[in-house]
């Protein structure tokens, strides 16, 4: 190719392109801005482990106004007497009379069938931990504002809020909630996650049905 000609073609790959139309449902994608992380600090924390959070988890939950989680069964978290979160709930026990929703896997489902072959454990076992942790819970009536509730779909997400604060886990084949790496999210002006997250808890809690 001669030099003119190749000066030619370069000149036809690098000169803008001029359409007489507009491409249909493009002109509201274009603009906006990235941001760096330090930016959009809604992921304050990773931990490797819930058992590396839960001193975390425990002060937030003891300061908080509200108590939201998501959960399997919730034995290690909620339901039993040296749990996660158990202290830190009755007035008696040095917990502020939060309001608390729990959100546990319906024993009846066909998502506790799927979770129960995930972790190698039998279906009859899970749902009698559901059913011990409903009782567990029942009994905290008279100390706190709780309501538990069941919920039919495959879990995925783990979810522990408290006020403004979040820790996020998952639920895969293999592990169970605990653990799961966890996220320490925070509320922000204009973080997705928390809001996301948040919504989807109350989508859940729509959808349930309340046993305490």
């Amino acid at each position: 190719m001669s030099t003119s000609a190749l000066q030619t073609a370069c000149a036809c790959l690098t000169t803008p392109v001029t359409f007489s139309g507009r491409l249909p449902g493009r002109e509201k994608r274009s603009g906006g801005v990235a941001f760096d992380l330090a930016a959009f600090p809604e992921v304050v924390r990773v931990y490797s482990a819930q058992g590396s959070a839960a001193q975390e988890i425990q002060q937030h939950a003891c300061e908080a106004e509200e108590l939201d989680v998501l959960a399997v069964r919730g034995l290690g978290l909620i339901g039993l007497n040296d749990s996660l979160l158990r202290a830190c709930l009755p007035r008696d026990q040095g917990g502020t009379g939060l309001r608390v929703r729990v959100l546990l896997l319906g024993p009846d489902s066909e998502s506790l069938v799927q979770r129960a072959a995930e972790i190698g454990e039998s279906t009859e076992s899970l749902a009698s931990g559901v059913l011990w942790a409903e009782t567990r819970l029942r009994e905290l009536a008279g100390t706190c504002d709780i309501q538990v509730y069941r919920y039919g779909m495959l879990p995925t997400w783990r979810l522990i809020r408290m006020d403004s604060t979040m820790f996020v886990g998952a639920f895969d084949a293999g592990w169970e909630g605990h653990e799961s790496a966890t996220y320490k999210v925070m509320e922000t002006p204009n973080g997705p996650l928390f809001r996301g997250f948040r919504r989807m808890f109350e989508a859940v809690v729509q959808g349930a049905d309340r046993t305490v």
